[in-house]
Formats: structure tokens, sequence, C-alpha cells
């Protein structure tokens, strides 16, 4: 079988190529096209400027750095790249701390890790379906499904 592969293009000069950190890293690290300053407890939407294209059957996820989040608080949202997305690549940092958090061009600023993904039909009920769930003290997990009509 061969290896899914993630196709990109630039954009522009101040792209960089999305890559992988070691060998065995779950995401290859998107970096910043461009300069940009994070005022605390604000967001901004740093511009990869790639376009991606994703193995059929398959998304992309943009998430957090962890030493970013650990050091500086920088989280990232909104970070689905569906399969046929053809935009420019963005990135919205997040700044839950208390100081400028300052972007330079071609800083490390997110992860992208490509999932499987299941496209089911949706179908409408007649009845609701709700699924409970308890824990008990010894860490059993005991589920039953509630059909009410």
């Amino acid at each position: 079988m061969s290896q899914p592969v993630l196709k990109f293009k630039k954009l522009s000069s101040h792209a960089f190529a999305p890559e992988r950190g070691s060998a065995f890293a779950a995401g290859l690290d998107l970096k910043s096209a461009y300069d940009y300053e994070v005022p605390p407890k604000s967001r901004v939407l740093a511009k990869t400027d790639i376009q991606i294209q994703v193995p059929h059957g398959c998304y992309a996820r943009i998430a957090p750095r962890s030493g970013l989040a650990l050091k500086y608080g920088i989280d990232v949202g909104a970070g689905v790249v569906d399969e046929d997305y053809r935009g420019n690549v963005g990135v919205i940092l997040f700044n839950f701390g208390d100081e400028i958090f300052k972007v330079a061009k071609g800083d490390r600023i997110a992860q992208l890790i490509c999932e499987k993904i299941c496209y089911p039909t949706v179908t409408e009920v007649d009845v609701s379906l709700f699924l409970s769930y308890s824990v008990s003290t010894m860490g059993q997990i005991s589920f039953a499904v509630l059909i009410c009509a």
C-alpha cells in the first residue's frame, strides 16, 4: 500500500514548507509567513501562505504546540481544514498570557495533523436517543441507552 501524500503549494515567497520535527512526530510544523503581535487576552489570524491538499478520506487538524502553550499561554482555535479547502492556511492564535506574544516570520506556530475521517449519512429518527453512563468508584463504566418516545 502506498504512503498517503500531503500536497502543498507556496502562495508567496514568504511561505515555508510544512516539516516534521522528528521522524515519528505526529504533526508537521506550520510556520508563520509574517510578523505578528498577539496582545494579551486576544487573538490573531497568522497566515502561513500555503495551500494544502490532504489525502482523500482525511482532514487536517491544526493543533497547538505544547511549548508555546506552556511557556507563553498560546493556544490555537478553529483548527479544522476540510479535504476540499484550497485557501491560504491560517492559524488562529489565542494569547491567554499577560504579555504581548510576538511572532516572527518563520516561527513555528502550530502543527498540522492529518486524520482519517468518516462522512456519515445523516438521518432523522422518530425517537429521542440518549446515551448515559456512570463511572463507579472502582473506575468501571456502565452504559445504558435510553429510548424515549
